[in-house]
């Protein structure tokens, strides 16, 4: 039972993820709510790294994969929190859960991989869904009137965590280094992501809250603390205990978390078509997750890396 409830409470926190940035986007704009959750992520990775030693030298070009890797995290998280001003935190977790089937898509036009009956059923469920979603006007957002700017940003924000994922599974695929600890790819990649993201920041003027500001900080906070480091680290101690195939799947609770919490807090509802719309991208994204983790152990990367 207990890893069962570890996995419940890992997608839990990362479903959340949305609640938690619409709080600190009440204090900074997405790049500063992204920075700052970034840099206060990598910290404590950064310091258990260097007390325990365990930092792990890696090639040259597996340390510029990964910097490009930390540059693509840094799009995923600006996007994905600019789109939570103009959508609703349902629509916009919804959309940006959609990296599985990018992955597929590179993988059978790039990688000529051969398309299944599964990943075709997939793009074809993806593509109902996305139609019914994206045509309501009802959305509610702190900026109005501006759905589909939010829903074009929370694809863009599942397409850049789909090239992070690429990336990710290159560098594990080099015979150079021999296997990459998930530690040394989440802090390089973090750190990374969180200069770009401190300089876009800088550049675009979202300064951090003010010190009193505790709704914005609890936000960012939360963020950092709850869905990266308590969340992300439970579902990757996950594979452990579960097939790939199985965290793989679990992750389809995120955007029903988060719409659950969004109604309960935000008062956010959806309509029949748009429910619709989502139930279809859900069945999209099981299908092309559950071929995804069809990989062998060496290949396999961490499911989700962001939320």
């Amino acid at each position: 039972m207990a890893p069962y409830l570890r996995l419940l409470g890992a997608q839990l926190a990362i479903g959340a993820a949305a609640i938690f940035a619409r709080f600190a986007l009440t204090g900074t704009g997405p790049l500063g709510a992204s920075a700052l959750r970034l840099i206060i992520a990598t910290v404590p990775i950064a310091l258990f790294s260097l007390v325990t030693r365990s930092g792990q030298r890696l090639a040259r070009r597996s340390e510029m994969l990964l910097a490009c890797a930390g540059l693509a995290l840094a799009v995923h998280f600006g996007a994905w929190l600019a789109s939570l001003r103009f959508t609703s935190v349902a629509v916009s977790t919804l959309l940006v859960c959609t990296s599985p089937l990018w992955t597929g898509l590179y993988d059978w036009l790039v990688l000529r991989r051969p398309i299944d009956a599964r990943f075709g059923a997939a793009l074809a469920l993806a593509g109902a869904g996305l139609a019914l979603v994206v045509t309501r006007h009802d959305v509610p957002a702190p900026i109005p009137g501006h759905a589909l700017a939010g829903d074009v940003l929370a694809l863009a924000g599942g397409a850049a965590i789909a090239i992070y994922l690429l990336i990710v599974r290159a560098v594990r695929e080099s015979p150079e280094d021999g296997p990459v600890a998930i530690r040394s790819i989440v802090l390089r990649t973090y750190a990374w992501a969180a200069l770009a993201l401190g300089a876009a920041a800088l550049l675009a003027g979202d300064r951090a809250p003010a010190l009193d500001d505790r709704v914005a900080w609890f936000g960012i906070l939360a963020m950092a603390l709850v869905s990266q480091l308590v969340g992300h680290t439970a579902l990757n101690a996950a594979l452990r205990e579960f097939s790939p195939s199985t965290v793989a799947m679990s992750t389809l609770l995120e955007p029903v978390a988060a719409a659950l919490l969004a109604a309960a807090i935000f008062h956010e509802s959806a309509s029949p078509l748009m429910a619709l719309g989502g139930l279809l991208i859900l069945c999209a994204i099981g299908f092309a997750a559950t071929g995804e983790a069809l990989l062998t152990p060496r290949q396999a990367v961490p499911t989700k890396a962001a939320r």
